[in-house]
């Protein structure tokens, strides 16, 4: 059976480094342009209920010493450059060695099959870091992106659970905490975090990575649903 190649315009090498680690800032390669997004941001670590990183904004340590996570992203409308955006799913990997804060980020991006080339190629300026603006702070977290790809990226959001599937690559299901008021789950609210002020907490009930040589499961580890409203060249 012929194997069918994806457009080399499309992937980004496996060795490509955002060059840029935070005790170095001159090595940073942003550069900012006009893009927005907002929707919803939800992800599943390996940290206990509840991530530290958190309410710490990434200074204290994760609760098993690393973070692995995986996280969905459901564009419900924005742009890169004027290029629509709406509609769009991303996923991500990522593999830090310890407190958030510190960087050394590895990430790999699993950006929506039905995105254009332009709006492919903007999806991972943004969340390379290198579109500046909300993830700008990318370019001094990130040290490797470990691969690029297109993906089909399925995004389920069904009241209090959300499920993210990537094929086999990424399969994963998460649910609100229950709080005393039942029509309102636990939340933090008004906090500093990077993703936005309101985060919601959850906890992972079937969910598990397979690729690029990581073999993760999260069942019943933290989680967090958090409303995005990003956008550039500024935050």
């Amino acid at each position: 059976m012929a194997l069918t190649r994806k457009p080399e315009a499309d992937r980004l090498p496996i060795s490509q480094r955002i060059d840029s680690r935070m005790p170095n800032p001159g090595r940073r390669k942003m550069s900012p342009t006009d893009w927005a997004i907002k929707g919803e941001l939800f992800l599943n670590c390996s940290c206990t209920v509840f991530c530290p990183c958190v309410v710490s904004l990434g200074a204290h340590p994760p609760t098993e010493g690393h973070c692995h996570a995986w996280m969905a992203i459901a564009i419900d409308e924005g742009h890169y450059e004027g290029e629509d955006l709406s509609g769009l799913n991303v996923g991500l990997l990522v593999d830090i060695p310890g407190r958030m804060g510190e960087g050394n980020w590895k990430v790999a991006a699993y950006v929506d099959e039905r995105a254009s080339g332009k709006a492919y190629n903007g999806i991972l300026q943004i969340f390379s870091g290198q579109a500046g603006g909300t993830t700008g702070l990318f370019t001094m977290l990130v040290s490797e992106i470990i691969g690029a790809e297109r993906a089909p990226v399925q995004i389920t959001r069904d009241g209090n659970r959300r499920a993210i599937q990537i094929g086999r690559k990424i399969q994963g299901e998460i649910e609100t905490l229950a709080g005393k008021d039942p029509e309102h789950p636990v939340m933090i609210s008004n906090s500093k975090y990077w993703m936005g002020p309101d985060i919601i907490a959850a906890k992972g009930l079937r969910s598990k990575v397979r690729d690029y040589g990581r073999v993760w499961d999260f069942d019943g580890m933290s989680a967090e649903i958090c409303p995005i409203d990003w956008k550039g060249p500024k935050p």
